[in-house]
């Protein structure tokens, strides 16, 4: 944990890593708590009526020793691939620590997959058991006969055919069990990239990812634990936002965290919920910020008890950034990182580590920098990648059984992200956008992030892509693709309206000289802007 100090440099100086030679997510962040304070709630289910089921640190390690006494009643082993295909729940928290006590590796996937995307998926990792609910069951209907590995699924919606209940393996199962001896480098789950630039992979992490980000959440909510925290996120748990970022790191920190059910996100209903649990602590990616930005009077309708917000996924913005201090009276932390090595640059309010538009400095324990082709670092400044050095405990191990993409992943001991930045005099890194997303104009380097986010500041405009679109003048052009909010008409005025709201805001090289209104904006199941799509689509209207 970190020591609380008001000095970022003097944290980041002396910080240096435990790690312990034996560690296993499951017990760490059950099985400890049950043994010291069995009432202390873990979990809140939240329901529409507003009222929320509690289950405690006592019964999370009870019910998860339960299960994973079944699961391996089913022949599930250590090192078997486990999916889980399920919503925020008591149920998806039970079957990971299960999972992680019996020395298996979970693989959290997002029931958004269509049937296509799924099936990669699981064949890639060579699933051997699936959780789901009925949704998943009915997708994996389609598809079982393929899938060559896959031995088990188990509903929590009950069960039916071949399909076993949940609920009835953790009542058939007795309640004790001896996790597996698991070191901090043995695997422990495989999340799959988020296919943003090409196929997704399955990263695979160790039982030290979860430790490894623990210095970058305490700064990220300002010190969490602090007393009265809660903790919520509208991230999918599938994501390693949702269970990297808040989900598990608070439940070891003992911090009770709050599921809920949403089909979509819903900017009243979150606020609502927020409301109603009296929410401490919470992370919100950027896209859901933004879709705030809809509801009117905030601060008049809705009495919030936010002690601290985080937000990463995608770059936040100074628009937003300003809109979020407005009108939660705080200041939103952005932080940074990628599924192979997550939360590494963070800000901090309580440590004065925080600026408009930038994504923060390095966490402590962590080493970033801006590097060229030759794994040079770059002079403040310049633009170049950002990459953290290793070894590094929230690095993952691999990608699951492709030793040449790993390989490619690094240039010396720096671990590539793809993702262009810049280092600032201050020590401040701000990120530009993937490789390809990066717009070339007139001799300028642009990034989307600023671009969409100075876009949804417009009153009318409720999402944005920036993408360059060839030119044979400029090289590209900023080109903007928009989803108004309800309400408004996309018609010429309103897109030169939209491109001088932009002009002035940023600057005249920055600012779209193209707008094209779009009646929806494909997003990934992490919540990032597919800018691929928009950018092929660029690239068709000009015969390119």
């Amino acid at each position: 944990m970190l020591e609380r100090r008001d000095d970022y440099q003097s944290l980041y100086r002396d910080f240096r890593w435990r790690i312990p030679q034996g560690f296993n997510i499951g017990t760490a962040v059950s099985d400890h708590w049950a043994a010291r304070e069995p009432d202390r709630v873990a979990l809140l289910d939240y329901r529409a009526d507003g009222e929320a089921e509690k289950l405690t640190y006592g019964e999370l390690a009870a019910r998860s020793n339960s299960f994973a006494n079944g699961l391996r009643a089913l022949g599930v082993r250590r090192g078997d691939r486990v999916a889980l295909l399920l919503p925020q729940s008591f149920e998806t928290v039970i079957a990971h620590i299960a999972i992680y006590k019996l020395g298996a590796i979970a693989v959290p996937l997002a029931l958004l997959f269509g049937v296509e995307a799924l099936e990669y998926r699981l064949q890639t990792a060579g699933v051997k058991a699936v959780v789901t609910n009925s949704s998943g069951t009915a997708k994996l209907a389609k598809i079982g006969s393929r899938l060559t590995d896959l031995e088990a699924v188990v509903s929590i919606d009950g069960a039916q055919g071949g399909v076993r209940d949940f609920h009835r393996i953790v009542a058939d199962h007795p309640s004790s069990f001896i996790a597996e001896d698991t070191t901090p480098d043995d695997p422990a789950m495989m999340i799959f990239t988020s296919g943003t630039t090409g196929p997704p992979k399955g990263a695979l992490h160790g039982h030290r990812v979860l430790l490894g980000h623990l210095p970058g959440v305490q700064t990220a909510y300002e010190f969490l634990p602090q007393p009265g925290d809660l903790m919520w996120t509208p991230a999918d748990w599938a994501w390693a936002g949702g269970l990297l970022n808040a989900l598990l790191p608070s439940l070891y920190f003992g911090v009770p965290v709050v599921s809920a059910r949403f089909e979509k996100f819903d900017p009243e209903a979150a606020l609502g919920l927020v409301e109603k649990m009296g929410v401490r602590t919470a992370f919100i990616p950027p896209t859901a910020l933004r879709m705030l930005k809809s509801v009117e009077d905030i601060r008049k309708r809705f009495r919030l008890m936010l002690r601290s917000v985080g937000s990463a996924g995608e770059s936040l913005g100074r628009e937003t950034y300003d809109w979020a201090r407005a009108e939660f009276g705080l200041t939103v932390n952005e932080f940074y990182g990628q599924t192979e090595c997550n939360l590494v640059l963070s800000s901090c309010a309580a440590l004065g580590v925080s600026r408009g538009g930038a994504i923060g400095k390095p966490v402590p324990g962590h080493e970033v920098a801006i590097i060229d082709a030759e794994g040079r670092r770059m002079k403040p400044g310049e633009v170049g990648q950002i990459a953290i050095r290793r070894p590094d405990p929230v690095m993952f191990l691999e990608y699951w059984r492709s030793p040449e993409a790993t390989a490619k992943k690094f240039i010396g001991d720096w671990m590539t992200t793809g993702d262009q930045g810049i280092e600032d005099g201050d020590g401040y890194f701000q990120f530009f956008g993937r490789d390809d997303d990066v717009i070339t104009s007139a001799g300028f380097r642009i990034g989307p992030g600023e671009i969409e986010d100075c876009l949804t500041g417009h009153p009318a405009v409720a999402l944005a892509a920036a993408v360059g679109k060839p030119d044979a003048l400029r090289t590209e052009i900023v080109k903007a693709y928009v989803v108004l909010k309800d309400g408004f008409v996309g018609d010429a005025a309103l897109g030169d309206e939209i491109k001088l709201w932009v002009r002035e805001r940023l600057s005249a090289h920055e600012y779209p000289r193209e707008v094209e209104f779009v009646d929806s904006m494909p997003l990934t199941t992490t919540g990032k802007v597919i800018r691929r799509i928009f950018r092929d689509r660029a690239k068709r209207e000009t015969g390119r």
